[in-house]
């Protein structure tokens, strides 16, 4: 058999290089089809990949967020609850230390606040956060350190600001100069002791010990937990186990907490690009569509002019199946010379066209030659063979062989 499949594509092989430019021409239309299809893949998964860059860099895919939830819904109306429950700092070291994955944890309340410099009048609008010695995840120090366990426990009045807290004093305040200072946050004065490394579009910053805020303090805030993972993949499981530790040890903890990551970000992005593509790929398949006609029409050809030559093998012995086999090997061969060219036009024009958008779009975009793009051509140039090759093979096969050979 496998002898046979050999023969077959070696006759399909001379057959092409006989009529070469033939060939060529009849197969154009798959290959701007491939072409086409290609230079779509590519660029979309090029697309993807900068998405995909983009949300890591503005998102960390690591992280797992656990937020309160303080509001109900009552006749589609959302409300205040009079109470919920609050996930303490020694509760978030419990369950810290019941996962059974490394993580990093942090405890966080939000608010906007006027603060001012003790000894000073101008108000500078900052967001205060109370937290954990942790802060939040990538935070970088200029100056100084963050506040310790120690303070935490001990409820020392510290503070952590970032740079554009010092770009909002006064004068020309330097960072060294607000080590030691001290911040007046409501009736609450507190001692500078770091500074963190902030951009200009970040808004002023102040953090402190969250031990310092009750439990009042903390119902009219926004109270956020957050853990980060060590690795992306632990995520999922983390999360999982999160939800069990919260049913087990909070009361209505299923009512009253979510438990968020970021990993609908990508799949969002991900189904939005596989519709994409999908799109795409009808549209370009009318092309492929086209292309498919050509190679019968190569065949039927090839059928009219090898009558005599078909009558002759059905004479001497040849059967149905081996005329089948010739002509659809032939029509494989032919839509995977085709697709071989696409591929490369294909590649050839997405490697002009990725400069162009670069300089366009100002980013930097790059095209991607997946695996799975390479695997949809040698799919599409198989199936192209077969499904628009078998229709010749058959009419090929049902020739009467006494008809055929008379046929000159």
């Amino acid at each position: 058999m496998w002898k046979k499949i050999l023969i077959s594509f070696s006759s399909a092989i001379n057959t092409i290089r006989s009529r070469f430019f033939h060939t060529v021409l009849s197969v154009l239309g798959i290959v701007i089809g491939v072409a086409s299809l290609v230079g779509i893949l590519s660029l979309i998964d090029g697309m993807e990949q900068y998405a995909n860059e983009q949300i890591s860099k503005t998102t960390s895919l690591k992280a797992i967020v656990i937020y309160n939830k303080p509001d109900k819904v009552v006749n589609g109306i959302r409300v205040r609850k009079d109470s919920f429950p609050l996930l303490s700092y020694q509760q978030i070291n419990r369950l810290h230390s019941n996962l059974s994955l490394p993580v990093d944890v942090y405890m966080l309340t939000r608010q906007g606040r006027e603060v001012t410099m003790q000894g000073d009048t101008q108000r500078i609008g900052t967001m205060i956060s109370g937290a954990l010695p942790q802060l939040a995840p990538k935070t970088q120090f200029i100056r100084g350190k963050s506040f310790t366990n120690n303070d935490l426990n001990e409820q020392r009045p510290v503070a952590v600001v970032n740079e554009t807290f010092v770009r909002r004093m006064p004068g020309n305040t330097q960072v060294p100069d607000l080590i030691g200072k001290k911040v007046q946050v409501g009736q609450q004065v507190l001692t500078i002791v770091g500074i963190t490394k902030s951009d200009t579009a970040t808004p002023a910053q102040l953090y402190f010990p969250i031990s310092l805020l009750s439990v009042d303090d903390l119902q009219t805030m926004r109270l956020d937990y957050g853990l980060e993972a060590e690795n992306v993949e632990d995520v999922p499981a983390l999360k999982a186990q999160v939800l069990a530790w919260i049913a087990r040890n909070v009361p209505n903890g299923k009512d009253d907490f979510e438990v968020f990551t970021n990993e609908f970000r990508v799949e969002q992005a991900a189904q939005g690009f596989l519709i994409f593509r999908v799109i795409m790929g009808f549209i370009v398949g009318i092309s492929v569509l086209v292309g498919g006609i050509g190679v019968m029409n190569v065949l039927l050809i090839s059928v009219s002019e090898r009558t005599s030559e078909i009558g002759v093998r059905k004479a001497v012995g040849a059967k149905k199946q081996d005329i089948v086999l010739q002509f659809l090997s032939e029509s494989v061969t032919i839509s995977v010379f085709g697709s071989l060219l696409g591929l490369l036009l294909g590649i050839g024009g997405t490697l002009i066209i990725v400069p162009i958008v670069k300089a366009v779009a100002k980013a930097p975009f790059q095209a991607a030659f997946t695996l799975n793009t390479m695997l949809v051509i040698s799919v599409v140039a198989v199936l192209i063979g077969i499904v628009f090759g078998t229709y010749p093979a058959l009419r090929a096969a049902r020739l009467d062989p006494v008809e055929a050979i008379r046929r000159e």
